[in-house]
């Protein structure tokens, strides 16, 4: 069995490559992304393409499966470009699987493509109709109606759809500082034990995943025959004392209003990176139910959110990441 993978050297790549590489059903992996990693696990070639702009059918010509990851998060000051990335690429990308004859397509879509739901626990029939003016889930979403349309067009492909909550491990910490945080906020504080009270909304409640997890999950529907929708996520919901007790600290909570205000006034002065409309998204998602992957694919998370949350601080406190271009600490 033949796997391609985009997006191979960010955060779930880094962990998706070697869990399949490893597996005695997959013969060889094409492991796709704009530039190279230093190293590369057993039976696994580098394929240099943008999936914005590259033609994707001869890299994936012979391939059984895809494994789409491919995901811009910034610039969110420019929104026309993560669309052009993230949507037109994906599309381009799923077409190309279409024409070079792959016969199985993973995406791994998000959390964030489901509708507002605070407070609810839901299955994958949930509606995945993200709030409209945040771009995250905009664009996950519009992928959602475009596979919709994608398996009516080609019943011979057999597409899993991957909804992970939030996805955490030590070697993606700088790249998601970088991309939440921005460069004004000193990364040894968020070393859990380190601040000595934290604010945070009033309606936070989320839940986080390991990226090994996630990895087992891909090799699990990658090697199989499963279709449709699978949530992936750990059982505990991470809230404001949830926070506080990852981060060994005392929370005050704000009100979500006063907590976006503050967030939309420092992305409009470019102090931070991320805008007041994904906090809205992420204070408006429900919570998932991953009983499905528990029960179809015999998936068993081997980290607590909160361990996946905290090993990810830690690794923002020492800078920790990977020998790859989106991972590395020094990018």
């Amino acid at each position: 069995m033949r796997v391609a993978v985009t997006g191979a050297t960010g955060n779930l790549g880094f962990s998706i490559v070697p869990v399949l590489a490893a597996d005695s059903e997959v013969t060889d992996i094409v492991a796709i992304a704009r530039r190279p990693p230093l190293r590369l696990p057993a039976r696994t070639t580098f394929a240099a393409a943008d999936i914005a702009t590259s033609d994707l059918v001869p890299t994936l010509a012979g391939c059984d499966v895809l494994v789409h990851l491919a995901w811009a998060f910034q610039p969110t000051h420019d929104p026309l470009r993560t669309w052009e990335v993230n949507v037109r690429g994906g599309i381009a990308t799923f077409e190309a699987a279409a024409r070079a004859g792959v016969r199985t397509l993973v995406y791994v879509s998000s959390v964030g493509a489901y509708s507002a739901g605070p407070g609810r626990h839901v299955d994958e029939s949930w509606p995945t109709h993200a709030r409209p003016t945040a771009a995250y889930g905009r664009e996950k979403s519009y992928l959602e109606r475009y596979l919709d349309a994608f398996e009516l067009w080609h019943p011979d492909v057999r597409v899993v759809r991957l909804r992970p909550c939030f996805v955490f491990q030590r070697p993606a910490a700088s790249e998601q500082a970088r991309i939440f945080a921005g460069p004004l906020l000193p990364r040894t504080l968020l070393r859990p034990g380190r601040l000595p009270v934290v604010t945070a909304p009033r309606s936070l409640r989320f839940q986080a995943v390991h990226a090994d997890d996630v990895a087992d999950v891909v090799r699990r529907v990658a090697t199989g025959d499963a279709r449709g929708a699978f949530n992936v996520a750990t059982d505990d919901v991470i809230d404001a004392a949830g926070l506080g007790e990852v981060l060994r600290t005392r929370v005050v909570t704000i009100p979500d209003t006063a907590a976006a205000l503050a967030t939309a006034g420092a992305w409009r002065l470019r102090l931070i990176p991320s805008d007041d409309q994904l906090l809205r998204l992420l204070l408006g998602l429900p919570t998932l139910d991953s009983g499905r992957a528990r029960r179809e694919l015999g998936w068993q998370p081997t980290h607590t959110g909160r361990q996946a949350l905290r090993e990810a601080l830690t690794g923002m406190a020492e800078s920790a990441g990977a020998p790859t271009a989106p991972l590395h600490p020094g990018r």
